[in-house]
């Protein structure tokens, strides 16, 4: 059987939000995103980031940068960063700063990925900025500040990230819409897109990126990292039942209830609009069987063309989100296609769908 050549040669990386779960603890999350980072080392994934949210219970991941060096410490070759800084949430000195004490403690292997959303809601984002920045916050700016500090010095500069000056931690700009698409094109940047959360604009922004992409001192040609959520099980079923879990967490944060993870669960109640939105946030998931998320991702590849995946996967026991990452990891290495799945998918696709059912 022939392999899938683009799903062979695409790396793999995982997104982590240090998720809680009921009944667990916060400290709990740390120590399961610590294992599933060195898991992820031995099984060659590319990258293990850390988002930066505020205000969600259940999502740990609010001190970013400190996380970043505690899973850093914990494994020796993968690379750990940020997915992402939201940079208008600080001062462009700090994260300067920040990063340039990881890039110092661990060398070639510190990431530092930003975006311009809060990160949270009005109410914290005003907490965390204060009179930090007005309202008419200028992203552009911010970067260009930050870039100066993470370079080389200029005689006539007066304020120095110590450490940070001259490390040029390797920077990516994260979007969900056309601005940072066009902003990471003109600055020859990398660009990563959320599609784990906004898949509508997906291919929009790349063909933005791409079009709009100038070489750099960083980068000859556009690269492109896209988020995807990814959930692989021994059987279709069995992923589908998973699934429910992460499906609650959107639909709870839908209803201005979010928490900690909650177990799966073999029905769910929601309305036709809930099932709707939550639909369009999981636009571009892939949950199955082996073969089946081979397939699917094989096509997704093909269509986004992305240099590179990072992945995130939400399961309510530790277990079941190892074991997807490994299989997952087993598909990278010794893909085959089955020409009968490949037929199979879509009518697969419309059964599983069928067995969330909506009532009223």
């Amino acid at each position: 059987m022939p392999n899938y050549p683009r799903l062979a040669k695409t790396p793999l990386s995982i997104l982590e939000l240090a998720h809680s779960r009921q009944g667990g603890t916060v400290e709990e999350a740390f120590r399961n995103s610590r294992a599933l980072a060195q898991r992820a080392e031995s099984l060659g994934y590319k990258r293990f980031w850390l988002a930066e949210h505020h205000n969600i219970r259940g999502v740990a991941c609010s001190a970013t940068s400190v996380l970043i060096g505690y899973i850093a410490n914990a494994t020796s070759r993968i690379r750990v960063g940020s997915g992402g800084i939201m940079l208008p949430n600080h001062a462009p000195l700090a994260i300067a700063e920040q990063f340039g004490t990881l890039e110092s403690l661990f060398p070639g292997r510190i990431d530092l990925g930003l975006g311009r959303a809060p990160g949270g809601d009005p109410a914290a984002a005003q907490a965390l900025r204060g009179s930090l920045h007005g309202p008419d916050d200028d992203f552009p700016a911010l970067l260009d500040e930050l870039r100066r500090y993470l370079g080389e010095p200029h005689p006539s500069q007066q304020v120095h990230a110590y450490p940070g000056e001259g490390t040029h931690v390797p920077i990516w700009l994260l979007g969900s819409s056309d601005f940072s698409a066009r902003l990471a094109g003109r600055l020859g940047l990398p660009f990563a897109f959320a599609a784990h959360f906004q898949p509508g604009p997906l291919l929009p922004a790349l063909h933005i990126y791409r079009s709009s992409f100038r070489p750099s001192r960083v980068l000859d040609r556009p690269y492109v990292m896209v988020g995807i959520p990814i959930l692989v099980a021994d059987s279709d079923e069995h992923a589908q039942f998973l699934a429910t879990t992460p499906i609650q967490m959107f639909l709870n944060l839908i209803r201005g209830v979010p928490g900690p993870l909650p177990s799966p669960t073999g029905s769910l109640e929601w309305t036709v609009q809930e099932r709707e939105m939550v639909a369009a946030k999981f636009g571009a998931a892939i949950f199955g069987a082996p073969e089946h998320v081979a397939a699917r991702l094989n096509g997704f590849l093909e269509e986004t063309q992305a240099d590179e995946l990072i992945v995130v996967t939400n399961t309510y026991d530790f277990a079941d989100r190892l074991r997807s990452y490994e299989l997952l990891a087993n598909l990278a290495n010794h893909r085959r296609e089955d020409p009968e799945v490949v037929a199979k998918v879509e009518a697969q696709d419309a059964t599983l769908q069928n067995k969330w059912a909506v009532r009223d």
